[in-house]
């Protein structure tokens, strides 16, 4: 044998060793829609352990190593748009201890809802930065409430410019129109000032790092009619879940778009997830966002009384004594309709998990990383992050 018989032999000897080692360069792509891994988003910031929607929870979930960051949009009094999760400030600020506010609760109709509370459109900017914001779930951490300001999208996005050029990778922004027509009766539309800001910012392009969502079909419609070029994400919610059945309940007001029910539509957003409803919904966006039992439903267990079971024992019967059922094929229907699957909302807390989890997020994760979820939106993004990295190695990535 020759000097280039023995190199050929031994180059293929190390290509066999490679391959089977996993070593290949060619890789079978992951089953999202572009073949790359999914993105974690950090909902509301790292919202698990910080006041939702502050700077601190957005720089903590980049920290963490979050690609994306995700922000409610309401508005002002004076039509600054701001991070907030809700129009009423009562349920995420302190402003219930600020007593020269106190003439200003009242009871107003959300999405025809009535609540009672503070709203942000009584409110000039210089007015809410003088509130805190809160952790909401009681069983989270407290001792921060009330240090950390309310922020504007403008202040996000400088953070966001400014972290990825400290951390040299990109980070990603992803807004949602709150309330679209409950803001738009006000006359304070939120859709023109997020073009503004993100033709400001240098992001009103396909591949700009933003992902806009909405509930409302019209929200996302008219952003597009006016020359938003950003990727938009149609999100899809539903009441409840009712265990006994394993089937989604729909009650307003989260039964529809609320554009929908101002305009006499009368489908629910299950009609959302249908062939013909993915299809409407590839015509004005690019993905869904869609509650996570449309993807992995669950269901409780029945006594011989045809009562629910307390599987952990713990006196109560909910959503931490339901088994996952089979997956749904929405992932791959949507996939098939060119739609990427961002679903929300991914949390730590046990009560949170379904029973067969074992009380281990990263057992959820890892179930809809494999089905081909394009992304997610968590309050743990460190956990999201860990449980990526494993289903990655898994993969021979």
């Amino acid at each position: 044998m020759n000097s280039m018989q023995r190199a050929a032999v031994a180059a293929a000897v190390i290509g066999l060793m490679l391959s089977a080692c996993g070593g290949s360069d060619d890789l079978d792509p992951l089953p999202t829609l572009d073949g790359q891994q999914p993105l974690v988003v950090g909902h509301r910031g790292a919202s698990g352990y910080l006041p939702e929607e502050t700077l601190e929870a957005y720089a903590l979930a980049i920290e963490q190593g979050a690609d994306v960051v995700e922000p409610d949009l309401i508005s002002t009094k004076d039509g600054v748009l701001i991070a907030r999760h809700d129009p009423n400030l009562a349920y995420s600020t302190d402003v219930a201890s600020h007593p020269e506010f106190a003439a200003r609760k009242k009871t107003m109709a959300v999405d025809g809802e009535l609540q009672e509370g503070w709203f942000a459109s009584d409110f000039t900017l210089a007015e809410i930065k003088t509130l805190g914001g809160l952790i909401t779930d009681a069983e989270r951490p407290q001792g921060n409430n009330g240090k950390f300001k309310l922020i504007t999208f403008q202040e996000l996005i400088d953070l966001v410019k400014a972290k990825s050029k400290e951390k040299g990778r990109s980070i990603a922004v992803y807004p949602e129109t709150k309330n679209p027509s409950f803001h738009r009766d006000l006359g304070l539309p939120l859709e023109d000032k997020l073009i503004a800001l993100l033709d400001a910012a240098g992001w009103n392009a396909k591949d700009a790092p933003v992902f806009v969502q909405s509930f409302e079909p019209g929200s996302l419609k008219y952003l597009k009619s006016k020359g938003l070029k950003t990727r938009l994400i149609q999100l899809i919610d539903a009441d409840d879940v009712d265990l006994k059945t394993g089937k989604l309940t729909y009650v307003a007001p989260y039964d529809r778009p609320y554009d929908w029910f101002k305009a006499g539509d009368k489908r629910l957003f299950s009609d959302m997830v249908t062939p013909a409803g993915l299809a409407e919904i590839k015509s004005y966006a690019d993905g869904i966002g869609p509650w996570k039992p449309y993807i992995v439903p669950v269901k409780g267990v029945l006594n011989a009384d045809g009562s629910l079971k307390d599987q952990n024992g713990d006196g109560k019967t909910n959503w931490a004594d339901a088994n996952t059922q089979a997956p749904t094929s929405l992932i791959a229907d949507a996939h098939k309709a060119g739609l990427f699957v961002h679903a929300y909302t991914f949390r730590n807390e046990k009560r949170r998990l379904a029973f067969d989890y074992g009380g281990d997020p990263q057992k959820e994760y890892l179930q809809f990383y494999r089905l081909g979820l394009d992304g997610l939106f968590s309050d743990f993004p460190d956990t999201a992050l860990a449980a990526r990295a494993a289903y990655l190695k898994e993969m021979g990535r």
